[in-house]
């Protein structure tokens, strides 16, 4: 649940913050973003005590469904049986690959109710959506019955070649009314196909987000063979008053199905300004791990903020790294090449926060085969640097500027060592928050959101895009109802600009595809906004985890 931090936040060019939790009110909750506003109760009166009332959540039971969904066979399918209760967002997809049938989608998942004071309570405790029967009909399970966890988020969800199932997540205790600690990092682990977890604690983090300590985030998991996952984190640490100091990538392994795992270790090498890393198992069982790392400070230079990605292999059998990482491509994705809303990047007529991060993913056909997929502004007219002066806050008004986020793809053919040149695939419109895999025919697929059906670049869908050819890519459209996050959100609702009233400040920071193992079938899920949602009498769209198959 947290993004790269803005210059215009914290005066570093990289700072992490706490974005789940910490902060009430409109001038911390675009930081930190909240589905409902705590400042007032539910007849927009001051609330009797400043600030919000966080609780312990709904009781649960690990191996008990909490709801389930009625059947579906339409092409889309909405996996939230909870759905009245708050957002949901953040989504991640595995197919077991022992039974194409059961299916885990992980999503951030909001608790909202009201105390006998009138005052908003929140818990925000990761669902595992699970189907039995091909995504027609989901239910969802508590991940642990924990109750020191009083919030989870960011979660990433894989199956093993045995159809062992594993669920990673960030862990926050609540230490006040309105904070957290910086989180630990959670794997569940199911011999169900997700309906009973065992959850292990597999990094600590300490302090607060206002406190010297270490922030713990963006979590990913890949699992293969039999017993065997690994987990990626980023390692924010932070010195007095929460001030940056450095941001690191860490790895830890199990080989027993998620019963013991070993130590953090760190694998980003001498870089110390890198987040967000996703790994990928090879079809010869090497592991390659992706991040982003901020390697351009200069203030004077037009690179200023920008990130590069960067690709490191290491060991499966202990999670090291097996030599330095190795550089991608320059990301354009620095603060003068996005409109910025709230300190946050965003896009035209916007103001949800985004990112470039992506991921990378493995041929099964060919082990030396790598592609790592992100998004980036390299196509839109751009703010001229001569007018953008992050250090004076001097950045592009989203209501003021036309933006075209584009999937960029980089290959590699010898096992990581070299990367081919970055290029952009070509579309109207912005895409932003896509997942990529290839498929059993070695094919590259891209799930992603995507603007080019609206020519006012609002609306987006969600998009299927399979590569063609060298640098060319079909796409297929997989919603059939497109959402609009400029205005009319129930969740996350902030009006900037008169014209755009109650858009949405957080559409979570990813969504995700995978594909049915041995076809060429893909899933993908993603956050959805075309449904209503009451809340406190007050009807505007929803965020839900929708679903769908794509033969």
């Amino acid at each position: 649940m947290h993004v790269k931090g803005s210059f215009l936040l914290r005066g570093v060019a990289f700072a992490a913050t706490l974005t789940l939790i910490a902060g009430i009110g409109l001038a911390t909750a675009e930081e930190n973003p909240q589905p409902v506003d705590f400042d007032h109760n539910v007849v927009d009166a001051p609330a009797p005590v400043a600030g919000a009332v966080f609780g312990t959540g709904p009781a649960t039971k690990t191996g008990t469904a909490i709801c389930t969904t009625a059947t579906s066979n339409a092409a889309n399918v909405n996996t939230d049986c909870e759905r009245t209760a708050g957002p949901h967002n953040e989504t991640s997809i595995a197919v077991n690959p022992t039974n194409h049938n059961n299916m885990i989608g992980g999503a951030n998942d909001y608790q909202l109710g009201f105390n006998p004071g009138g005052h908003v309570t929140e818990s925000v405790l990761s669902r595992a959506h699970v189907t039995f029967d091909s995504g027609k009909t989901w239910s969802e399970y508590p991940i642990s019955s924990n109750s020191a966890y009083q919030a989870t988020g960011d979660p990433s969800v894989a199956f093993d070649a045995d159809g062992h199932a594993y669920y990673a997540t960030l862990g926050f205790r609540f230490v006040g009314p309105v904070n957290a600690t910086n989180p630990d990092v959670l794997v569940g682990n199911s011999a169900d196909g997700g309906k009973t977890w065992s959850t292990s604690v597999v990094g600590h983090g300490s302090g607060v987000e206002t406190s010297v300590g270490d922030l713990l985030d963006k979590e990913y998991v890949a699992a293969w063979g039999h017993g065997n996952a690994i987990v990626t984190f980023g390692d924010f640490r932070l010195l007095q008053k929460g001030a940056f100091s450095s941001a690191r990538i860490h790895a830890v392994v199990t080989h027993n199905g998620g019963k013991t795992w070993t130590a953090p270790t760190v694998i980003s090498g001498s870089l110390d300004q890198a987040f967000v890393s996703t790994p990928t198992v090879t079809a010869d069982g090497r592991i390659f791990v992706s991040f982003l790392n901020t390697s351009y400070l200069d203030p004077s230079s037009v690179d200023f903020t920008r990130d590069d990605y960067e690709v490191v292999e290491v060991s499966p059998q202990t999670g090291a790294a097996l030599g330095a990482p190795v550089k991608v491509a320059k990301v354009f994705d620095g603060n003068c090449d996005f409109p910025i809303a709230f300190g946050r990047t965003t896009y035209q007529d916007s103001v949800f926060r985004s990112w470039a991060a992506g991921n990378i993913t493995a041929d099964p056909t060919n082990a030396n085969h790598l592609a790592v997929v992100w998004y980036d502004m390299r196509n839109t007219p751009g703010i001229p640097f001569s007018t953008c002066d992050v250090l004076a806050g001097k950045v592009a008004d989203p209501y003021a500027v036309t933006t075209n986020s584009d999937p960029i793809v980089s290959q590699s053919f010898d096992g990581g060592q070299t990367w081919s040149a970055a290029t952009a695939i070509p579309l109207a419109g912005d895409q932003f928050q896509g997942w990529s895999a290839f498929d059993a025919s070695g094919t590259l697929r891209i799930g992603t959101f995507d603007r080019s059906y609206d020519s006012a670049n609002h609306l987006y869908g969600y998009s299927l895009l399979t590569q063609t050819g060298p640098g060319t890519f079909s796409k297929t459209q997989v919603s059939t109802v497109l959402s609009n996050p400029t205005s009319g959100d129930r969740w996350f609702a902030r009006t900037v600009n008169s014209a755009f009233p109650t858009a949405t400040a957080f559409l979570g920071d990813y969504s995700n595809i995978a594909v049915v193992p041995g076809t060429t079938s893909v899933v993908a899920y993603w956050t959805d906004m075309r449904e209503d949602a009451t809340f406190a009498g007050v009807t505007r769209k929803g965020e839900d985890a929708f679903f769908a198959l794509i033969p």
